[in-house]
């Protein structure tokens, strides 16, 4: 559908793919931008509910105009995510964004197991954030400490996971889907798994399917909704 003037600044949720690479960022300001260009407006509220990591693929809850006051009530729906765990290694991001640092055995690891130990990652569960993280500590992002090789003390949270459940297995790849509160962080259940099933393990691909109903089968990309406008 196109969009009037009106209608953007009434307030409309956007559902958006976002592409591979893309950080929230980007794709919250290509929107921005379109909307700008299409109708001549100096400014517009644009913003996002839930940031995706730019190696994460998917749904992207964008808000404009008054609708930027739901924001908060969004970004505290449950989340459904499907990707890939890859065992046998560990990397420091926990997931493609740094080198591996470790490699572990896997020989000992069957789809029993990998199967069984989802178990322990259901329901209220205590995780570590990553250390490459967008958390603050201090005024500055865990990243930033993280890139200057700096340790800071990361307490734990509690988060809740309804559904941990393992699609298919070609080892080392792991294909899985998970049904979580906000604030869990996939790319930390990665990592805990590893360890879980004595090995390491990091994320090696992760797709956002579901907020509360919305759903990335009616989300199209950043270009797509510029052509739309």
């Amino acid at each position: 559908m196109a969009y009037t003037e009106e209608q953007i600044k009434n307030g409309q949720i956007l559902l958006i793919d976002k592409p591979l690479e893309w950080s929230s960022f980007q794709a919250v300001n290509k929107i921005k931008w379109a909307i700008k260009k299409k109708f001549g407006l100096k400014k517009i509220k644009v913003g996002h509910a839930g940031t995706l990591d730019p190696l994460a693929t998917g749904l992207l809850i964008i808000c404009t105009g008054k609708f930027t006051k739901k924001i908060p009530e969004l970004q505290g729906q449950v989340k459904e995510y499907t990707g890939t765990i890859t065992l046998g290694a560990t990397r420091p991001s926990y997931d493609m964004e740094t080198e591996i640092d470790s490699t572990y055995p896997t020989e000992h690891i069957t789809e029993e197991k990998i199967r069984e130990n989802t178990k322990q990652f259901t329901g209220v569960i205590e995780q570590y954030p990553p250390v490459f993280s967008a958390l603050k500590k201090g005024g500055k992002r865990l990243y930033e400490y993280a890139r200057e090789g700096k340790e800071v003390e990361i307490k734990p949270r509690n988060v809740e996971i309804t559904e941990f459940e393992i699609t298919h297995i070609q080892l080392p790849e792991v294909q899985f889907r998970v049904v979580c509160s906000k604030g869990t962080y996939i790319r930390s259940l990665a990592h805990d798994f590893g360890k879980s099933l004595e090995s390491g393990a990091y994320l090696s691909e992760l797709r956002r399917t579901k907020i509360g109903d919305f759903n990335v089968n009616k989300a199209i990309s950043p270009d797509a909704f510029t052509t739309l406008l």
